[in-house]
């Protein structure tokens, strides 16, 4: 039996589905029943299980060959982080006591990094977890391709705007489906102690490679500009975040190139082309648009 987190969502749904193609038994973690329903007509056990509720993920985690773990996205993250340490602690207690044969944890591309940033809190799982006196390993995950499916509405008018400049640096980008092949290949290993994996897509990608890619798709001129570093905080402020600074660090960090992959760690690469993920932003759009 495998225990997986987010099963609901574009990571974890895919580790599940591997998972149950290589014929293993999965118990999908879920936070209410009705999300869960389709998991259950696929044959998973359902557990119903909040992040921040430690014993009842224990109970979940419990014998188990492998858990695949994750922390819900924070983009607006409390000054401090409290809430997200508060997380951190509630998995690190659940996968102590519960023990679990081995455990893969997803995290990011700069997750060794300690200096102030949105991933910062990334960093702390991997202090806190790498701990535990357990088999677990960190699946570094490169920027996600599906990011760019925001700019979808942008492109069909024809200019996108890019936090991340200049336009034509390349950044390590991954399918999030690549993300979840990855970590159920994980799990079917075996390893002792902690083990540190990072992983990309086949190529890196730009600004203005994910504008041409949406050209292509589209049929007509995208360009791409920059958002001025200056005007950040306050667009960031009038869409409603409350805290930005960790947001624009992360954004710094990636331009600045002080946010990357660890020397020295194993870094493998998915198959899963932006070409391709973009295809399928467009065409689901389009199918909607049938609807």
């Amino acid at each position: 039996m495998y225990a997986v987190m987010g099963v609901t969502g574009k990571v974890g749904g895919v580790v599940a589905e591997v998972l149950l193609g290589s014929g293993k038994q999965v118990r999908a973690i879920i936070r209410n029943e009705e999300s869960g329903r389709p998991w259950r007509e696929r044959g998973c056990e359902l557990v119903v299980a909040d992040n921040a509720e430690a014993p009842r993920l224990a109970k979940a985690f419990e014998g188990t060959e492998g858990v695949f773990a994750m922390m819900p996205p924070s983009y607006d993250p409390s000054p401090g982080y409290g809430e997200n340490r508060a997380l951190i602690d509630s998995l690190a207690f659940a996968l102590r006591q519960a023990q679990p044969a081995k455990t893969v944890v997803l995290s990011t591309v700069g997750g060794h990094v300690s200096r102030s940033n949105l991933l910062e809190q990334l960093h702390e799982m991997e202090e806190r977890l790498g701990q535990l006196n357990i088999p677990i390993a960190f699946l570094r995950a490169a920027w996600f391709m599906e990011n760019a499916s925001g700019d979808l509405k942008a492109a069909k008018q024809g200019r996108i705007e890019s936090f991340l400049q200049p336009v034509d640096r390349a950044i390590p980008m991954v399918a999030t489906r690549d993300i979840g092949v990855q970590a159920a290949r994980m799990l079917e290993e075996n390893w002792a102690g902690t083990r540190t994996v990072q992983l990309q897509g086949p190529q890196s990608y730009s600004p203005q490679q994910i504008g041409q890619v949406f050209e292509n798709l589209l049929g007509h001129r995208v360009t791409v500009e920059t958002v001025p570093r200056h005007s950040w905080k306050a667009l960031f402020l009038r869409q409603g975040m409350k805290n930005p600074e960790p947001r624009m660090q992360m954004l710094d960090g990636f331009n600045e190139g002080w946010l990357d992959f660890e020397t020295g760690v194993p870094l493998l690469r998915g198959s899963t082309t932006l070409e391709a993920v973009l295809e399928q932003v467009v065409k689901r759009e389009a199918f909607k648009q049938e609807k």
